[in-house]
């Protein structure tokens, strides 16, 4: 079992918010750095958070990057809206630069990025945000991190009192919730906040034998 100092990006989303309380209700995480644009609003002992407006450069969190060894990257956008290249802008070229600036720290890290079901590894198909988002997957897993897991949840049931900040998210939430309790028994077909937060600590702490991290492997991790 390894020892994660975990840093999040993306705190303020509900993933990130999810990852966040699992990380701080979970004892053996001393330490937790996260990262945001605007407040999160969370006041913990265990929380130092750092507001960034730029995140177009992270070269002045090097050193502070020196002092973890897990990165949990929630951060992401609808593609509703965007042309390929602004998606891509925000989605992959934000990622990947956090990404390589982590290596630049000096310590050996674990990266978990929650992409999502459906994502195209070949980068060839028919959906931009799937292609996008397969280029970004098969990047990550090409650097020299100690370990990288790709996450591709689908329907994320939200809990703990967590809600989604888009509020077509909320609406969406609150009609399907009596069909998430249907389809919980089924492994593969939803999963919810809290089992995908102790899924990303699972692969960070102890490893997977897949890299790449489907709705059974989420629910299995998350347990």
């Amino acid at each position: 079992m390894n020892t994660i100092k975990p840093l999040i990006f993306g705190s303020t989303g509900m993933i990130g918010q999810a990852v966040l309380l699992e990380c701080i209700e979970d004892p053996q995480i001393e330490t937790i750095l996260i990262i945001n644009r605007s407040s999160s609003g969370v006041k913990h002992q265990k929380v130092k958070e750092i507001l960034l407006s730029d995140f177009s450069n992270f070269s002045a969190l090097v050193k502070e990057f020196g002092n973890y060894n897990t990165c949990f990257f929630c951060l992401g956008i609808s593609a509703l809206g965007l042309s390929e290249e602004e998606y891509t802008k925000i989605t992959y070229d934000l990622c990947i630069k956090a990404a390589n600036t982590l290596l630049q720290s000096g310590t050996t890290y674990t990266f978990c990025y929650v992409s999502g079901a459906g994502t195209d590894s070949t980068e060839k198909g028919r959906q931009m945000w799937a292609r996008v988002k397969g280029k970004l997957e098969n990047a990550l897993l090409a650097l020299p991190f100690k370990n990288a897991f790709m996450f591709r949840p689908g329907y994320i049931q939200p809990m703990k009192g967590i809600v989604s900040r888009t509020k077509s998210y909320r609406i969406i939430y609150k009609i399907f919730t009596p069909l998430y309790y249907l389809l919980k028994p089924f492994k593969g077909a939803v999963t919810d906040t809290t089992t995908l937060g102790k899924a990303m600590i699972s692969a960070a702490r102890n490893g997977y034998a897949k890299k790449i991290i489907e709705m059974k492997d989420i629910n299995l991790l998350g347990k």
